[in-house]
């Protein structure tokens, strides 16, 4: 049996799965479309069992699953990540990249989201106080739904003959 991560060309949606809260809502769109999902993470993370769903467990290491996902990446994918930086990555290869929280990462905005995070970790390395990523709301649950549902149609237009 071939897994999702090993299938030639076609859409795929990859996942940097540590902390991501809308793995459950992949899966449910993933079958609708009969499009493989790699989940990726350096730890054990618990996938349902079908041939669309790999787990890619790599090294606990610094950016070892960002460097997997980044080095898939392609216009035939969608993304799911809140780190900027593999978000650019994943741009950069041509990728379609969506936040959590159902908010593209595209390249008018990946720029400003970087400068930004570079600011915010230098106002954290002098030791003022900022506030974090802002809480997971339900909304954000069903933007993420219909957010993932338009890039599925935009890829599989896209891919028709």
């Amino acid at each position: 049996m071939s897994s999702s991560q090993d299938q030639p060309g076609g859409i795929r949606i990859h996942v940097d799965a540590d902390a991501c809260p809308v793995k459950d809502e992949v899966y449910k769109v993933a079958l609708r479309h009969e499009v493989p999902v790699n989940v990726v993470a350096n730890s054990f993370m618990r996938v349902p069992q079908h041939r669309l769903f790999t787990r890619v467990t790599v090294p606990e290491a610094p950016d070892v699953a960002d460097d997997w996902i980044a080095e898939r990446a392609n216009a035939a994918c969608v993304v799911i990540t809140s780190d900027m930086l593999l978000a650019q990555r994943c741009l950069e290869a041509g990728a379609r990249v969506l936040a959590p929280n159902g908010k593209p990462f595209t390249e008018n905005s990946i720029g400003q989201a970087v400068a930004t995070r570079a600011i915010m970790e230098d106002l954290r390395a002098t030791g003022e106080q900022t506030s974090g990523p802002k809480a997971f709301r339900p909304a954000d649950r069903s933007n993420f739904l219909s957010a993932l549902e338009v890039e599925m149609q935009k890829l599989k237009r896209r891919a028709r003959p």
